[in-house]
């Protein structure tokens, strides 16, 4: 199957899956198909806000068996179904993924090849204001190349780093 094929599938699929898996409050995130011998491996990221639990994994991967059952977009060939949640390794694309990710540090890399390190303290449809060393930065999601969220050990919250319960 060549790459645009893949590409058409993948998108196929995301579109197949979309109202039903919104309808259990989820976005389809990702959608990836990868060969393992006779089989095919379909990965399907999902998320919602306030993140995903085991349940709504489980409420996901019933929902999709039974669009793709009713579908043929996977063709004949067998498949094994992985569904997962986002990940914090994703890159951040859309504004809900900005919003998810509130108070979170993240790095982004601007189409200017700047970069920029700060904790998300409110986003927009349009834009990110992120906390830089204490002093506050609106991002344009338009001039954004790249977002990560960055892997945090350790981070003091609550009273005891200085915020108020208030």
């Amino acid at each position: 199957m060549s790459r645009a094929d893949q590409e058409t599938v993948r998108r196929q699929i995301a579109e197949e899956l979309a109202e039903p898996l919104a309808a259990l409050g989820l976005d389809v995130e990702a959608v990836e198909t990868t060969p393992a011998g006779k089989r095919r491996i379909l990965r399907i990221a999902v998320d919602k806000d306030g993140g995903v639990t085991l349940d709504d994994v489980a409420d996901a991967t019933r929902e999709i068996n039974r669009v793709l059952d009713d579908s043929d977009v996977m063709g004949e060939q067998p498949y094994t179904l992985e569904v997962t949640s986002r990940g914090v390794d994703r890159p951040l694309t859309l504004p809900r993924h900005w919003r998810r990710n509130h108070d979170r540090l993240v790095k982004v890399t601007l189409t200017d090849g700047d970069t920029v390190t700060g904790r998300i303290v409110g986003s927009d449809d349009d834009s990110a204001v992120l906390d830089v060393e204490g002093s506050r930065r609106t991002v344009a999601l338009a001039d954004v190349a790249k977002a990560l969220v960055q892997i945090e050990f350790n981070r003091k919250s609550g009273p005891e780093a200085g915020e108020s319960d208030a």
